[in-house]
């Protein structure tokens, strides 16, 4: 596959959303604007979850913007205590939902507690808050669901598998775990970051949605 398909085919899969140095705030600038309208905010660290949960959504046949649910990137869990306070029940007192990574759990626990959504000690307390977690990060939750084989396939679609295949040969990735280099290959560029999320969550069969996600699309 020459390179301007690849382009076209990374264009595609980005299509409505930001990309590049500025896109975390622009992300969160144009989200807070449907969020003026909305009456239930579910709240995620970055674009890439944004992506996972819209597409998510549109695959379960549901209009987010219809039904007034607003997507909202903060730009990483250190700044989610802002919006909670803003949007929370001593703000506008809006539906909350939230998804983290595992790395982000403390964050957003003394979040919600901050902002009186509740009082969470617990994973357990904060899922039934609305809020979820990964196991560790979308990407990995997206590789143990669509499987290895199931991935490198999609990456071959797109043209990607001779950048994955030159990883794999690096010194340092050479004969690890296969999920660690695809986490790797995700995490290397912050476009591909983005895109294969929504590629991937479009080749997910239904029963395998992993489960954060499907938690907090439904909670909203």
């Amino acid at each position: 596959m020459n390179g301007e398909k690849r382009a076209e085919l990374a264009r595609r899969a980005l299509a409505g959303y930001v990309s590049g140095p500025g896109a975390p705030a622009k992300a969160t600038e144009l989200a807070l604007r449907k969020v003026e309208t909305a009456r239930a905010v579910i709240v995620v660290e970055g674009i890439s979850d944004q992506i996972a949960v819209e597409t998510l959504a549109i695959r379960r046949g549901r209009d987010l913007d219809a039904e007034g649910v607003a997507v909202l990137p903060v730009g990483g869990a250190q700044a989610v205590t802002r919006y909670l306070e803003r949007f929370g029940p001593a703000g506008e007192d809006l539906r909350l939902a939230g998804l983290c990574d595992s790395d982000g759990v403390e964050t957003f626990r003394r979040a919600l507690t901050r902002a009186g959504v509740g009082k969470p000690i617990s994973i357990g307390d904060m899922a039934g808050l609305g809020f979820h977690v990964c196991v560790r990060d979308l990407e990995d939750e997206l590789i143990r669901a669509v499987g290895s084989e199931g991935i490198e396939s999609v990456i071959d679609s797109q043209g990607d598998l001779g950048s994955f295949r030159a990883l794999q040969n690096q010194p340092e990735w050479r004969g690890r775990p296969v999920a660690d280099q695809l986490h790797r290959f995700f995490r290397s560029h912050s476009r591909r970051n983005l895109r294969y999320a929504r590629l991937l969550i479009q080749t997910l069969e239904p029963a395998k949605v992993p489960s954060p996600l499907d938690a907090v699309l439904a909670a909203a």
